[in-house]
């Protein structure tokens, strides 16, 4: 199963779904959410693209997977409605996370070795998800609640599936988070007992069906990976992607690929066109993208990765970047300016051979010093590929001290010498040591008769 099907590792739930919930929507589709947590661990999997909707296909061989071979004790709390919006409204999100109606449900993902999240199951049935736990077991479920259970011997040596059934509430708000929040005391419980008689088990929280449908668009079959600078735009072209040995390794997004042979020719945007990655090549410490275009432009980028002791970790460098076309060829030095740590992307919005140059001509090596680049929101990685599909966190290229700031760091500066001027003078004011004596003799006019 690709590894992009399911989310694991997550822990605080609401937020996760309070995300989703607010992806755009189109079509209206009936899902459920599905939350699997283990005390003994689960398979590691990848996140999903944005928006995908989980088909039982693809949880049916997810389960099959985990509950293949041996013997399992499976809890399976399954309420008798649940849509996500019941995460967002009723998790704390919005409010004190005291008063979250989950507060037993987080602490047990929290405190789980390993949790699967699925915020949209397609939803096919009232009995398909029982029904497929039990294909997988091989075992049909057992209908318990919390004082049963207590008194139930379990069996380890065997699989076991009990079913847990959970009310849900009506549409008065109030009553509702009642409702749940007595659902989640109840699950709170039973792990409790789990966990005194230790007792390995999985348990899994779901739906029998959905609370509401869910209008939901989903993107199962597009790229994803640009998520934290792609531009709002309503076409967005997927990242140019290199696979060495199954796994991607290189991955390159720019809006436009401008490339010009002399200062007066006109410019060609190789974005537009689709490309052949043959000659690329990526290891531990170096990559090559190599771009072959039908048009008879090539276009090289060579990237290298190592330790650098000040930092104490791995960065990396676009080192050069090289055009060939018609047999001449074009090389551009950019280990000065173009780097980032090795586990992060390089961004810059402007990447060009000349005005505020990134990428240097290279003089030694070039045939044709007339070679012009110009990358409009450019954006490339070689190394540590987030969870082999994704762009990593972005390293920026934009200064901190922008014009703006400067001119505002200046003008405080200049108001502050003034400032202190002023203060300066003020403090240096003495009163007057000298008085006139208005005890001495007053002065005697004579008048004359």
């Amino acid at each position: 199963m690709a590894g992009s099907k399911f989310c694991s590792g997550g822990r605080l739930v609401v937020f996760l779904f309070f995300f989703l919930s607010r992806l755009p929507s189109a079509s209206a589709t009936a899902q459920v959410p599905f939350l699997m947590w283990a005390s003994d661990g689960l398979p590691v999997v990848a996140p999903p693209a944005a928006g995908h909707i989980t088909s039982n296909d693809e949880l049916a061989a997810y389960l099959t997977s985990v509950f293949g071979s041996g013997s399992h004790t499976v809890l399976m709390f399954l309420q008798d409605k649940l849509s996500k919006d019941d995460f967002t409204v009723f998790g704390g999100v919005f409010g004190n996370k005291q008063e979250s109606a989950f507060k037993n449900l987080e602490a047990a993902l929290q405190s789980s070795s390993s949790s699967v999240t699925l915020p949209a199951l397609e939803w096919a049935g009232l009995s398909a998800i029982p029904t497929l736990l039990h294909k997988t077991l091989g075992v049909p479920p057992l209908l318990v609640d919390a004082d049963t259970l207590s008194h139930l011997s379990i069996n380890t040596s065997v699989s076991n599936l009990l079913l847990i059934n959970l009310p849900y509430c009506s549409d008065m708000h109030k009553l509702c988070k009642e409702v749940l929040r007595d659902n989640d005391e109840m699950i709170g419980k039973i792990l409790s007992f789990m966990k005194a008689k230790d007792l390995p088990h999985t348990a899994i929280y779901t739906g029998l069906q959905p609370a509401r449908v869910i209008s939901e668009k989903s993107v199962s079959n597009q790229q994803v990976g640009r998520s934290l600078l792609q531009a709002a735009v309503t076409d967005v072209k997927p990242p140019i992607m290199f696979n060495q040995t199954g796994s991607p390794c290189i991955m390159l997004w720019v809006q436009n690929l401008n490339v010009s042979l002399s200062r007066t020719s006109e410019w060609v945007d190789l974005a537009t066109e689709t490309p052949s990655l043959t000659g690329s090549m990526c290891n531990t410490t170096n990559s090559v993208l190599v771009l072959n275009y039908a048009s008879g432009y090539t276009l090289s980028f060579t990237m290298s990765q190592r330790l650098y002791p000040v930092s104490a970790r791995n960065w990396f460098t676009l080192d050069s970047v090289q055009l060939q076309m018609n047999g001449l060829t074009a090389s551009f030095t950019g280990r000065r300016s173009i780097y980032a740590p090795a586990e992060y992307s390089f961004h810059c919005n402007s990447v060009s051979s000349f005005q505020n140059a990134l990428l240097v001509p290279n003089s030694s090596n070039q045939t044709s010093p007339q070679f012009r680049l110009n990358f409009i929101d450019f954006q490339i990685q070689g190394f540590g590929l987030a969870n082999g599909t994704n762009f990593s966190y972005a390293s920026d290229c934009a200064g901190f001290f922008t014009p703006g700031i400067w001119m505002g760091l200046l003008t405080s500066l200049l108001m502050l010498l003034i400032f202190v001027y002023g203060l300066h003078m003020i403090m240096q004011l003495n009163t007057m040591d000298r008085f006139d004596d208005p005890k001495g003799p007053s002065i005697s006019v004579p008048q004359s008769e």
